[in-house]
C-alpha cells in the first residue's frame, strides 16, 4: 500500500497528459470496452462510481484535483449526506474575510468543490519536476479514446519494452500512450487497495472503476440527458401518429 501511494505521488506529474514521445510512432489499437454508460439506454453502475472514487481518493488525489465536482455531488454515487460531511471534512479551505478583515481555514462543506492537492499551480510544478499534473474533472472528454484511453493507459503498463525498445533514463514502457514511452510509473498494483465492497482489486478491476468515475465526473447529466431523449423520441412518435391520424380524416373528407 505504501508502496502503491507513493509512486502515485511522484509520477502524478505526468498521468493522462505529458512525457517525451515520438509523434511518428503509433499506439496500439484501444481495446473496445462494454460500458455500463454507452449506448441511448446507458447508465452508471453506483457499486464501480463508488470503487472508482476511492481510487481516485487513496491513489489519484494526492495529485490531481476535480475542480468541477462539488462534495455535494457525490449523493449522485449514492454517499448519504453524512459520509459527503466526513469526506468534506478532511480537507480545508480559505475563507473569508472575517470580521478583522482577514482570511482563514475552515472544515470543507459539502456544498465546497474538491480542494485541490497544491495551493497553486507554481507548487504543483515544484512538486512534480515542473510538469502540471492537469485537473481530471474533464480528462475522459480531453483525451482522444475518452475512458477507453484511460483505461488502456493505467491498464498498459508492461515489465520490459519490447526487443529493439531502448528506453530513456526514467521512462516507461506503456503500448498506449503515444511514443510508448511515459514518465509515470505504473499507479495500479494488484491488490494495491482495500476495496470496501470486498471486489478483488485487480489492475483491470481498479482501471475500470476509476476510468467509469472519471467519465462520471466529466458527464455527470449524462443519465438525465438520455432519459430526457428518450422521452423526447416517445413524444415524437406519439405526435407523428396524431398528426398522420388527423391528416386522414382531414382527407378522407375532402374525398
Amino acid at each position: 500500500m505504501h508502496r502503491f501511494l507513493i509512486t502515485a505521488v511522484t509520477a502524478a506529474a505526468v498521468l493522462f497528459g505529458a512525457g517525451p514521445a515520438s509523434a511518428a510512432e503509433e499506439t496500439a489499437e484501444l481495446p473496445d470496452i462494454e460500458w455500463t454508460f454507452e449506448g441511448p439506454f446507458g447508465h452508471f453502475d453506483r457499486a464501480q462510481l463508488k470503487r472508482g472514487f476511492q481510487v481516485y481518493r487513496e491513489v489519484c488525489s494526492s495529485c490531481h484535483g476535480l475542480k468541477r465536482v462539488a462534495y455535494r455531488n457525490l449523493a449522485d454515487l449514492g454517499f448519504t449526506e453524512s459520509e459527503i460531511a466526513e469526506i468534506a471534512g478532511e480537507y480545508e479551505v480559505e475563507d473569508g474575510p472575517d470580521d478583522e478583515g482577514e482570511m482563514y481555514f475552515r472544515e470543507a462543506l459539502a456544498s465546497d468543490h474538491f480542494v485541490p492537492p497544491f495551493p497553486n499551480d507554481q507548487a504543483a510544478r515544484l512538486a512534480n519536476g515542473g510538469a502540471l499534473p492537469p485537473d481530471l474533472s474533464l480528462i475522459v472528454k480531453a483525451r482522444k479514446g475518452g475512458a477507453d484511453y484511460i483505461h488502456a493507459l493505467l491498464a498498459g503498463y508492461e515489465d520490459e519494452a519490447p526487443e529493439g525498445v531502448e528506453l530513456g533514463d526514467g521512462m516507461y514502457y506503456n503500448a498506449y500512450f503515444p511514443g510508448h514511452q511515459i514518465a509515470m510509473p505504473p499507479p495500479l498494483f494488484e491488490d494495491g487497495i482495500e476495496y470496501e465492497d470486498g471486489t478483488e482489486a485487480s489492475i483491470d478491476q481498479m482501471a475500470t472503476d476509476v476510468s467509469t468515475f472519471l467519465a462520471w465526473t466529466a458527464s455527470p447529466e449524462l443519465e438525465a440527458r438520455k432519459r430526457l431523449g428518450l422521452k423526447v423520441l416517445i413524444f415524437l412518435v406519439v405526435l407523428t401518429g396524431m398528426l398522420y391520424a388527423l391528416k386522414r380524416q382531414i382527407w378522407s373528407k375532402v374525398h
